[in-house]
């Protein structure tokens, strides 16, 4: 899997990102300059943790045989120390279906073991970035 991220006019700051199939967008807010035309890459970051807590949800549910019908998770973003290295997540999930409170709280402590959330908290990422050699253009 490729993430590739294409400016899509010179003028502005609006960036098409694809992958494989599929293609979003990404912009800053009008405050910092953009037009405000797509999440910006904080909201994806956000957006990856919630989504997958309800993809884990629902696969561990199917699993185990438990009645779960669907999963809300909303996610708010506390940045107000991101510059101090520090960055709040705070995620309410809403589980749909007839559950017990035993299964509740089983489902509860699955999602807080989503790969996004462990990677999020535990894992040591390291990145390399490139300078490409290929065609200088205007």
């Amino acid at each position: 899997m490729t993430v590739t991220v294409n400016t899509v006019s010179a003028e502005g700051f609006r960036h098409s990102v694809d992958i494989d199939e599929h293609e979003l967008f990404a912009d800053v807010p009008t405050s910092a300059g953009g037009e405000g035309s797509a999440p910006e890459p904080h909201d994806y970051f956000d957006a990856a943790l919630g989504a997958c807590k309800a993809l884990t949800l629902k696969l561990y549910a199917k699993k185990k045989d438990i009645p779960l019908t669907g999963v809300t998770v909303e996610v708010k973003r506390d940045n107000s120390e991101e510059l101090k290295g520090q960055y709040a997540l705070h995620v309410k999930l809403t589980l749909k279906g007839v559950l017990t409170d035993a299964q509740r709280d089983e489902l509860h402590r699955v999602a807080d073991r989503c790969p996004i959330h462990k990677l999020m908290t535990t894992t040591d990422v390291s990145i390399e970035t490139h300078l490409s050699e290929g065609a200088f253009s205007q």
